[in-house]
């Protein structure tokens, strides 16, 4: 029987978008993209992490715009975001909210600057029912070669 693979992902400024689509063509997954209201973030990265930090402190993370599919048609979910100041983004935080119950396989892939830090850490310590497998990150400069990295990284995950 196939696996079923829900690729979703957050990106803010396009790259772990990119990763997504990379993604897509190595698992022949669904693709959602989580979106959040016009002007939740500013453009600017440094402003970005300051408001991801207040929505943190006061736990309003922000609402997601887009329907999701029924998660529970899926084996894997596979979950993509930035990376911020080592953490999961606050919108893909949203989104992990809604896997309370998922009982398939969750994995991270993330996009950074070059320090992802405890990333992976901290998505595995959002995840309370599911299966959670070792992740993938690049940096924007990585994507280049990102098809064959995924591949592998795809092929070991299976």
């Amino acid at each position: 029987m196939a696996t079923k693979v829900l690729i979703v992902d957050y990106s803010w400024s396009g790259t772990t978008a990119k990763l997504a689509t990379a993604l897509q063509q190595v698992t022949g997954g669904t693709k959602v993209d989580l979106t959040v209201a016009a002007g939740t973030f500013p453009n600017d990265m440094y402003a970005t992490n300051d408001v991801a930090g207040e929505q943190l402190a006061s736990g309003k993370l922000p609402e997601l715009t887009n329907t999701l599919p029924d998660l529970t048609a899926f084996d894997v979910i596979l979950v993509g975001g930035p990376v911020w100041s080592a953490q999961v983004a606050t919108p893909v935080r949203t989104f992990m909210k809604q896997l309370q119950g998922f009982t398939g396989t969750v994995a991270p892939f993330y996009t950074d600057a070059g320090t992802p830090g405890t990333y992976e850490q901290d998505f595995a310590s959002l995840i309370t029912s599911a299966t959670v497998a070792r992740g993938v990150g690049m940096t924007a400069g990585d994507l280049a070669n990102a098809q064959d990295r995924l591949s592998t990284w795809w092929e070991n995950f299976k």
